[in-house]
């Protein structure tokens, strides 16, 4: 832009008409100072479908990958890469089946390869099939890593070159934005800089849109994928893009210095699913770049709140359980267990958290154990409307007696309602609700169980598939008679695990239940040498618990002193 504006001598110009020059010049500066202080755009292209596909253990159906792109789409994911068209018909069906969608933003990416050796770019049918499927963009991959060209295809190095000019230009005539992912690029470049360099420069002449420097073994250093991402952003005209592999635990940390270094363009999956040790995880790197690097991405905060739904909803197509150790959207991402951090998380959150969880869909949780300290038991009391001050000396003994608990196999941070009960204990405000006098399972060969019990002095008789359904099913059907509102309590999880070490069929066993009744959902333990046992101590928990909280809420709350 041509900045040497020829500005009239004020003597020439009225009053008027200095003003408004002086004004136009101020607006010329205003404009100039947002061009150049504009915050940079990140593109986002999700590999999810294809890569997340490759996943040992992971299969999409046609109807999943289809939701997933849904709901990628509403993300506000730029590129959304549908599959290989060319390498199995579930793919080809996918491209047939998108196109009929109505998309709010993403484009869809069809996958391949560049031409094979010795035949031409119109003849090669991965080339065509991407073609056919009849997209706006397509994402293909060629080498660069001279060990490939050499040792893998058993080509020249120039035939190579000719093979990356030749795809791309193909599919430029045809029409297709082309997405060049330079395959093993940074593996490559440290053994042979010079054609590595060649390769990108080639794509670029023959009109790539975007070059995308790829680690495709995962094995490059972050420090090293900074220098030399750097080097090549200063090298090319095109928009430069990163795809990095998880091998060494740096798939998240290459993609944001990659970033750092030029890199306008990212690709990865949705919690880093991946062949081997999976992708990097746009999970992570998404809210990294928007808050933490102060660049554009996505639809900015409208994204960003819906990143633990999506993570959750692709954990369950995967038929995988979620990491709940996952940044940002993991269960535990922002939960609370030492004493020392709740209590400064409670009076300053950035204390401990380096965003508020809200800002990513996420929830803070603080949890109750052995190493919690009273402001644990505060904070969850004060969701059930009780405000106590942290120094209150009932705190004091019930957190001993949770203590002790947790000293026999008790793990109340998994089950903290069942430690709620003994806080209620130690404050004086629990009510005798259930009394269980008896209980008694009889199994029989055809996998249904009876179940006796007597509660509350009401004897009931249930048959259930198993045995703890049995005893759900009798203990609620007593208790149903006083308390109705049992029957809206659902057991939503039940999980079994070995709390210390093996001993014998004899050994401790912990069993963990989940409730819900429609409104909140809370978990309960107990812990016996006897799984039924267990399995009775948790329900009877579970039932006590929602029956505490919800008499205490219409009134209980009148016999505690604070």
């Amino acid at each position: 832009m041509n900045r040497n504006i020829a500005i009239p001598a004020p003597s020439t110009l009225s009053e008027d008409d200095l003003s408004l020059l002086l004004n136009f010049i101020n607006l010329f500066n205003y404009i100039h100072l947002c061009s150049v202080f504009k915050k940079s755009t990140v593109e986002v292209l999700d590999t999810t479908l294809r890569d997340g596909s490759q996943t040992a253990n992971i299969g999409f159906t046609l109807k999943d990958k289809i939701r997933i792109a849904l709901e990628l789409d509403q993300l506000g994911v730029d590129y959304i890469e549908g599959g290989w068209p060319g390498s199995n018909p579930k793919d080809k069906e996918f491209f047939s089946v998108i196109k009929k969608v109505s998309l709010s933003k993403s484009k869809i990416a069809a996958f391949g390869s560049t031409r094979r050796k010795d035949i031409s770019a119109k003849d090669d049918v991965s080339l065509n099939s991407i073609i056919d499927s009849d997209v706006e963009v397509a994402v293909l991959f060629g080498k660069s890593w001279d060990l490939h060209v050499k040792d893998v295809i058993k080509s020249s190095l120039e035939e190579n070159l000719e093979i990356v000019y030749d795809s791309i230009y193909y599919l430029k005539s045809h029409g297709l934005s082309v997405i060049f992912d330079a395959e093993h690029f940074y593996q490559g470049y440290k053994e042979n800089s010079e054609y590595a360099t060649k390769v990108i420069k080639t794509a670029q002449d023959a009109g790539a849109d975007v070059i995308v420097l790829a680690d495709t073994n995962g094995g490059t250093t972050p420090y090293e994928v900074f220098e030399i991402t750097k080097s090549i952003s200063e090298q090319i005209s095109a928009r430069l893009g990163v795809h990095m592999h998880n091998d060494i635990g740096c798939g998240v940390a290459n993609s944001i210095l990659a970033i750092k270094a030029g890199a306008t363009h990212v690709q990865g999956t949705i919690n880093g699913i991946g062949e081997r040790t999976g992708n990097a995880d746009l999970i992570q790197i998404i809210p990294t770049v928007f808050y933490k690097m102060g660049m554009n991405i996505l639809n900015g905060e409208k994204s960003m709140v819906k990143l633990k739904e999506i993570s959750r909803l692709v954990y369950e197509l995967a038929g995988i359980n979620p990491n709940p150790y996952q940044p940002y959207v993991g269960d535990n991402a922002f939960t609370h267990k030492a004493g020392v951090h709740v209590d400064a998380v409670m009076k300053i959150p950035r204390a401990y958290e380096h965003i508020n969880p809200q800002m990513v869909g996420n929830r803070r949780k603080f949890v109750i154990s052995e190493v919690s300290g009273t402001s644990n038991l505060v904070s969850y009391l004060k969701e059930l409307g009780i405000e106590l001050d942290k120094r209150d000396p009932r705190l004091k003994t019930a957190l001993e007696m949770i203590k002790e608990k947790e000293n026999t196999g008790y793990s109340f941070d998994i089950a903290p309602s069942s430690a709620v009960l003994i806080v209620f204990k130690a404050l004086g405000i629990y009510q005798p609700f259930i009394k269980l006098d008896y209980w008694k399972v009889i199994g029989e060969s055809s996998g249904l169980s009876i179940a006796v019990v007597k509660v509350n002095s009401e004897l009931e008789v249930a048959e259930g598939v198993g045995p703890v359904h049995a005893l759900d099913k009798a203990i609620r059907s007593a208790l149903t008679k006083v308390y109705p509102e049992v029957s809206s309590i659902k057991l939503t999880d039940y999980r079994v695990i070995l709390p210390g070490e093996v001993k014998n069929t004899e050994s401790l066993v912990r069993v963990t239940i989940e409730f819900s009744d429609g409104r909140m959902v809370w978990k309960t333990e107990g812990v016996s040498t006897n799984v039924i046992e267990a399995s009775v101590l948790a329900l009877i928990d579970g039932l006590d618990y929602y029956l505490q909280v919800n008499k205490k809420i219409k009134g209980a709350l009148s016999s505690l002193e604070v």
